[in-house]
């Protein structure tokens, strides 16, 4: 079953089910949102490197949310996402998935032809002088120089992008699939006037972009809450939404093109700084997240106790003896304080209640511990281990997880963002 139209909506949502258990308890999430007058397109989004590391496919993915939709009878479009590809590794992904992520942040600050830099400038001359931006109180002084440096930073990055979008297009056969361009997993981010000749880039690389996933500062770290200035986030929002607003009307970009917030499950503090902006300027929004549900099916099996916290606690003991294995491929974007941790002797000792409140993201609780949470976040792979025990204990106590996974969506997540 896929959509026969491509139409991502204002308001669209994405979800990670890493083990392809949760995807009916994560829509009842939306269908909540829906009873409440909120539209949200469900996006059901997983990457090369989760389904490498679980051993899992695509086609999986697209069953289990076909299922969920036929199951709970959801009558708008869905969406299943290849998130984070690359022109090497979308092959993976190309019968089953209609929504690409293109990541091409590797390719930010590489070279390209000394001809195609050139082609950009001379394209973007008409800008040269003091630039506005409608929304945005600054003016930025463009010349030759800056034009040639945003070229050399981004254009390689920009024609890749063209090149892995025209091998989905020729794989598909048509453009009925949804474009995201990824640029969040670098080091700094891009300024409002870099944004602009990027998507003036993309325009001219033909390809009708849905999202732009910038980098902003602050570190969006894995299930925990935003870590900077919320103010120069604010700052940051507000410019880039001003700047495709303006780059949409500039480059004939798709009307409903919108920003997209990676990372973005628990970043509580954010949430009204971005209600607030999109509703000021009636603008859409994707946000991502991934590896929360993964979390809320922990929480299921402890707080269904016996077998189920017993498998809980033997996950964080195989995640502290494989510490630096886990963490090792997710570095950039956790902050461990290794000493915060607790012994697994500990963890063996405490209920399904105690196991909740130190799991749980919720900060007002004092026996929440954000480092043993980051850890688990990324423990995935010993819970893939064990799916000879973990995949039953899924289906044995179903409801009670389908509870915490749904409750944390709609009530965590929606309803600060959105209702």
């Amino acid at each position: 079953m896929e959509n026969q139209s491509k139409t991502l909506g204002k308001y669209s949502f994405g979800v990670g089910d890493r083990f392809s258990h949760q995807a009916q308890a994560q829509l009842s999430a939306f269908q909540k949102a829906k009873e409440q007058g909120v539209q949200i397109t469900p996006v059901w989004n997983k990457s090369y490197r989760e389904h490498n590391i679980i051993s899992s496919n695509p086609r999986e993915t697209r069953r289990q949310a076909d299922l969920a939709i036929e199951k709970l009878r959801w009558d708008t479009p869905y969406f299943v996402d290849a998130d984070h590809v690359t022109f090497d590794s979308v092959d993976f992904f190309l019968d089953s998935s209609d929504f690409f992520t293109l990541d091409v942040a590797d390719y930010i600050g590489k070279s390209t032809l000394d001809e195609n830099i050139h082609s950009f400038v001379e394209k973007h001359k008409r800008y040269v002088g003091e630039m506005e931006i409608p929304g945005i109180s600054e003016k930025f002084i463009v010349d030759i120089k800056r034009l040639e440096q945003i070229a050399q930073s981004y254009l390689k990055a920009v024609e890749e992008a063209g090149r892995t979008y025209r091998k989905i297009q020729a794989s598909k056969g048509s453009d009925q699939f949804v474009v995201e361009v990824s640029m969040d997993e670098t080091d700094k981010p891009q300024t409002p006037l870099e944004i602009f000749f990027i998507l003036s880039g993309l325009a001219g690389e033909n390809i009708p972009v849905d999202t732009l996933a910038p980098k902003f500062s602050g570190r969006f770290n894995k299930g925990v809450d935003y870590v900077g200035d919320l103010d120069l986030f604010r700052k940051e929002f507000e410019q880039d939404l001003a700047v495709i607003q303006y780059a949409i009307k500039e480059f004939s970009l798709p009307e409903g093109l919108k920003l997209s917030v990676h990372s973005g499950s628990d970043k509580f503090s954010l949430y009204p700084i971005i209600k607030e902006v999109i509703q000021s300027n009636n603008a859409g929004l994707h946000i991502k997240t991934a590896g929360t549900t993964w979390l809320e099916e922990l929480i299921g099996l402890a707080l269904a106790g016996g077998e189920g916290l017993e498998i809980a606690q033997k996950i964080y003991h195989n995640s502290v003896q494989r510490f630096d294995e886990l963490c090792g491929p997710y570095a950039s974007v956790i902050d461990i304080d290794k000493l915060n941790l607790p012994s697994a002797e500990t963890v063996n000792s405490w209920d399904g209640e105690f196991f909740t409140r130190a799991l749980r993201h919720d900060q007002s609780c004092q026996d929440y511990n954000q480092d043993l949470r980051q850890l688990l976040h990324v423990g995935y792979k010993v819970a893939a281990e064990m799916k000879d025990q973990y995949y039953p204990a899924l289906d044995k106590y179903a409801d009670t997880i389908a509870e915490q996974v749904s409750e944390n969506i709609y009530d965590r997540h929606m309803k600060p963002l959105f209702l």
